[in-house]
């Protein structure tokens, strides 16, 4: 093998593929990068069995050839790297020279027929996505997912194609996050995909020029492609609750209030929350929301805040995060808040009518 290719974009790509590389891989081999010198381009593999990320950079390319390099020297040599020209030389013998500048490496690899190959989907159950529209939905539902590995199911995004719409969803089994986007094609889906997964997907995306992007699948896994970059995922093994009966049928109260401002409030408030396992007071009243927080030996604190109440008086109480994370995830100007009583299920939504809603449970207050 023999390619030449600029340090910065190798750094790039190697950074982004390093991310589904373990930590502890399960296999030795899995501690390695697939590096392949192709036509006029580099292939950069990472894998863990469960997670893969592949990308593709152009590159002049004298000798095509293939080898696997460990992916934590290998990021730590070329980030530090100057910013030029990157000469990348490979041997049979698996021994391989970076050379860049004044500095030259050496670094023994390993042969590529050792690593495992990625899952190979069919095209026959394929999907193209927005990329807007999926971000939107992980951006508004991931950060409910449950970080818990004991309830595995629940560590991913639950993606579920309804008529013409996909709809995304994750609980964490004290709250729920659901939002719906427009589906381009109709094709069935039902699959939950780790958190992990999106979350790398998400970054990708983030980064990528490109409207739209295609996802193949199978009862087992699940494949994205995005331009010059692949990821692939197993999918969660098990049945995804059932959340839409946990969505009250009926509200006697509804409070709208302005979003940023709420955001202010809970913020500030947070701070004496996080003494006292996160618990805030909320007691509402025709025109205004009371937030307020005792903390013994620290001290104690409340704050306004002006809303509409339709509904009588009520005073009940929740975890500070569970409010916070929706409101900072959503753009609305207002958002609504939808109660029954002091236990019952909580559902925000936000007044400019986008379609996603959370539920929230509150928390029991004693002597309430």
């Amino acid at each position: 093998m023999k390619a030449t290719f600029a340090q910065q974009v190798f750094n790039q790509h190697l950074t982004l593929v390093s991310r589904a590389v373990a930590s502890r891989p399960v296999q030795p081999v899995l501690a390695n990068i697939l590096v392949e010198a192709l036509e006029d381009r580099v292939r950069l593999t990472g894998y863990d069995l469960d997670l893969g990320i592949v990308t593709e950079f152009p590159a002049q390319v004298d000798q095509a050839g293939s080898l696997l390099l460990p992916a934590r020297l290998l990021g730590d040599i070329v980030s530090r790297l100057p910013n030029l020209d990157i000469n990348l030389k490979a041997q049979e013998d698996g021994q391989a020279t970076l050379e860049c500048g004044a500095a030259a490496y050496q670094i023994r690899g390993m042969n590529a027929e050792e690593y495992p190959p990625l899952p190979e989907l069919p095209e026959e159950q394929s999907l193209l996505l927005g990329v807007k529209e999926f971000l939107e939905g992980i951006g508004l539902t991931l950060f409910a997912a449950a970080t818990d590995e004991s309830k595995q199911i629940l560590t991913g995004v639950h993606l579920k194609t309804l008529g013409e719409s996909l709809e995304f969803a994750t609980t964490d089994g004290h709250r729920l996050a659901l939002m719906s986007t427009v589906l381009p094609e109709g094709v069935n889906l039902d699959l939950t995909i780790p958190g992990r997964a999106l979350r790398e997907l998400e970054r990708i995306l983030a980064a990528s020029p490109a409207e739209g992007f295609l996802a193949k699948f199978d009862r087992t896994q699940i494949l994205f492609t995005v331009g010059d970059q692949t990821l692939t995922s197993r999918i969660i093994e098990g049945q995804y609750p059932n959340y839409g009966p946990l969505f009250p049928k009926k509200f006697i109260r509804h409070v709208t209030v302005d979003r940023k401002e709420l955001i202010s409030v809970l913020e500030r408030i947070a701070v004496l929350a996080s003494q006292k396992n996160n618990i805030v007071r909320m007691e509402l009243t025709e025109d205004s929301m009371t937030l307020a927080v005792d903390a013994p030996d620290v001290g104690s604190g409340r704050e306004q805040v002006n809303i509409q109440l339709t509904g009588d008086a009520l005073t009940i109480a929740f975890n500070v995060k569970y409010l916070m994370d929706p409101l900072k995830a959503l753009s609305a100007l207002e958002i609504q808040l939808n109660l029954n009583g002091p236990v019952d299920p909580v559902v925000l939504k936000p007044v400019d009518g986008s379609a996603c809603q959370y539920l929230i449970m509150p928390v029991h207050l004693r002597g309430a």
